[in-house]
Order: structure tokens, then C-alpha cells, then sequence
């Protein structure tokens, strides 16, 4: 599945800041940035849950399949 990259949104939301002039635009540019940047922290948290996640099941997968020795 792929994601936006919020990382590049935000560095074209901070050139758009950046390159404003009037202030209120300015405002809305760096609330995007700030915006983005958290959602991509988020979707970093996912994707490092997800992988957590899938590590265990796999290896709950492979004790599993080990054969029991008795």
C-alpha cells in the first residue's frame, strides 16, 4: 500500500511559507507543514507497529511448525 510522503508535502508547505507575502498565507503554510509533519510521525508509528506485529506472528508461525520434542 502506498502513502502520500508527508515529509516532502511538508518541505513544500515550509517553501510556500517561505516564499509568502502576505501573513496570513504565511500562517496557513506553516499550520500545513506542522500538519504534515504529524502525520507523518503517525504513519511512522504504524508502519513501526505493523512491522512489530508481523515479527511476532511470524514467529509465533515458526514455533509452530517446530517439531515438539518430547
Amino acid at each position: 500500500m502506498s502513502h502520500p510522503d508527508y515529509r516532502a508535502l511538508a518541505a513544500q508547505s515550509r517553501s510556500d511559507a517561505d516564499a509568502a507575502t502576505l501573513a496570513n498565507v504565511r500562517d496557513r503554510c506553516l499550520r500545513s507543514e506542522a500538519s504534515f509533519l504529524a502525520m507523518a510521525e503517525r504513519q511512522d508509528l504504524a508502519d513501526r507497529n505493523r512491522a512489530r506485529r508481523e515479527a511476532a506472528a511470524a514467529a509465533v508461525a515458526q514455533a509452530n511448525e517446530a517439531p515438539a520434542s518430547a
